[in-house]
């Protein structure tokens, strides 16, 4: 099961990926780790804003679901290679602590270079839902 969805080139579109990877997960029935998706999402879409969709262009936020693993990509047709290991940023600095908190709360992360941009994911192992059978999204 997924679903996909682009969003544009702009901060409040980042507010945006949130809620959506949030409807998404309560679609599912799958609200276990809605906290840890909603700060990578955020994360990697504010990445894609800043750094990755070039001026007029979109990036596009897509979660699929495969059992009990909930798999978070976000693509951007920008060419700067992105560092999942950066160096250790200043401890007075505004900003630089985004991806390494994502590694931490995903149980796998990783980047897909396309001949026209990237694809950053996480994967998040989560617990089967406990609700009746038959529930919204299966």
């Amino acid at each position: 099961m997924s679903r996909q969805r682009r969003f544009p080139r702009s901060r409040a579109s980042v507010r945006d990926a949130r809620a959506f990877v949030r409807q998404v997960l309560s679609d599912w029935g799958r609200t276990d780790r809605t906290d840890d998706l909603t700060l990578c999402v955020s994360e990697l879409a504010t990445n894609a804003v800043l750094h990755g969709a070039p001026p007029g262009r979109e990036y596009c936020v897509s979660l699929t679901l495969d059992d009990s693993v909930i798999r978070l990509a976000v693509r951007d047709s920008g060419d700067r290679h992105l560092d999942l290991d950066p160096p250790q940023s200043d401890p007075e600095a505004c900003s630089g602590r985004g991806l390494p908190l994502a590694r931490e709360v995903a149980d796998d992360m990783g980047v897909t270079e396309h001949v026209v941009g990237k694809t950053v994911w996480a994967v998040f192992k989560s617990a089967l839902p406990t609700g009746p059978p038959g529930g919204a999204g299966y």
